[in-house]
């Protein structure tokens, strides 16, 4: 059964300085020694959490989605983590999936966070994107789809095809504050254990310029709930090899997902 190997960039992030960002991130990519097929940055990593996006915005063939490109071919990976987007006169929080050939996928953040006027300032998305690699499915959401888990919740096999589950790992990045991370913990563990899935969630450290400080606590939790790698408060570069098998014995020995209720969302 195949294997996947994921790094995850637990980083301090310039405040609003793209270009600082990406070169600060690109160094760590090139010192990564181990052999990788997927990358996750945080959330808005270019510029860290700012409500600024008519002065910060770029385009889907801006500066970062050109830089992504770049690196995901040179590197030969997958690489995640969301962006500020301007398309048709809005602003997303746009997660990008991009493939060392060039090709991506994306998925714009449903859930705005209202406390700190992300509503006012971004436009939300309405659809997934479920990413395939070497036979994985992989969901992917960004920061405040965490306190949601209808959003996240795996589809019963009834409206499913072929009877089997939507996913199997669920990967969160987040810009995630750390006078709630005892939220950030404990719901990552509960999209683990209810979809019966691998979660990664990636957070940044450091604190931005509007005085909001970032624990990180970036975590892995396999299908039982169980922490397989957990950082907080410093930078770290970490990569770890997820294995299908586990996933697929713990599905096949608690077939809870088949139990789950059927739903629409709307």
């Amino acid at each position: 059964m195949a294997s996947l190997t994921i790094t995850t960039i637990q980083t301090n992030l310039i405040w609003e300085d793209k270009t600082a960002n990406l070169h600060l991130l690109e160094q760590k990519i090139n010192a990564i020694e181990d052999k990788t097929e997927i990358i996750v940055l945080p959330e808005m990593f270019g510029t860290g959490f700012s409500m600024r996006p008519q002065a910060l915005a770029e385009t889907m063939d801006g500066q970062t989605v050109e830089w992504m490109k770049r690196v995901s071919r040179e590197n030969g990976i997958i690489l995640t983590g969301s962006v500020m987007i301007e398309e048709a006169g809005k602003y997303y929080n746009r997660l990008i999936w991009m493939l060392p050939n060039g090709q991506y996928g994306y998925y714009d953040k449903r859930h705005l966070f209202a406390f700190g006027e992300e509503d006012k300032q971004y436009s939300p998305g309405n659809k997934r994107l479920i990413a395939s690699v070497k036979g994985w499915k992989i969901n992917l959401l960004i920061c405040y789809d965490l306190r949601f888990p209808v959003w996240a919740r795996q589809a019963p096999p009834s409206s499913v095809d072929g009877g089997e589950t939507e996913y199997d790992l669920l990967i969160y990045v987040a810009n995630w504050p750390e006078r709630r991370s005892h939220a950030w913990k404990t719901l990552l563990c509960a999209r683990a254990i209810e979809n019966q899935c691998y979660v990664v969630g990636v957070n940044r450290v450091g604190t931005d310029a509007n005085n909001i400080h970032y624990s990180g606590n970036s975590l892995i939790i396999d299908p039982l709930g169980q922490v397989l790698y957990h950082m907080a408060d410093e930078e770290d570069v970490n990569t770890i090899t997820l294995q299908k098998e586990l996933l697929e014995e713990t599905r096949t020995k608690f077939p809870f997902w088949k139990d789950a209720d059927s739903f629409k969302v709307l």
